[in-house]
């Protein structure tokens, strides 16, 4: 008697969806994955105080690698308008690190931003890998 094969859902349906954009015709338009969704570690330290009521939903930001920080070797920075704002949190940023130091496109942006007493509380930022 013939062996059946039991059929399992994939392991990693990320895994192919990816692959099935990587097949995609080029086209004028990049495909952006969120790959992070972060809060918006040590805003109190920089000019986020400054700039709270200009700052809005949607706006771009800039990550810089910061490859040399003597408090996290994977530091990466969130600026605002060529201001820094303050970090990818030290927990979450290895991934986004990583891509960075190998070439690869990270864009990011502000994903929320509400009233909070706790500095990491006000801003979400969210980060995405650009195919």
């Amino acid at each position: 008697m013939p062996s059946r094969r039991i059929s399992r859902p994939p392991r990693f349906p990320w895994l192919f969806l990816l692959l099935a954009c990587l097949a995609l015709p080029a086209t004028a338009q990049s495909i952006r994955i969120l790959v992070q969704s972060s809060p918006l570690a040590g805003f109190q330290y920089h000019t986020g105080a400054a700039v709270w009521e200009t700052l809005k939903v949607g706006d771009k930001l800039t990550l810089q690698r910061e490859p040399g920080n003597p408090h996290d070797p994977h530091a990466v920075r969130v600026d605002w308008r060529g201001q820094p704002l303050g970090y990818l949190p030290r927990a979450e940023n290895g991934a986004v690190a990583a891509e960075m130091d190998q070439g690869g496109r990270v864009e990011a942006r502000i994903g929320r931003l509400r009233q909070h007493r706790n500095p990491w509380q006000r801003v979400l930022v969210e980060v995405y890998v650009v195919l």
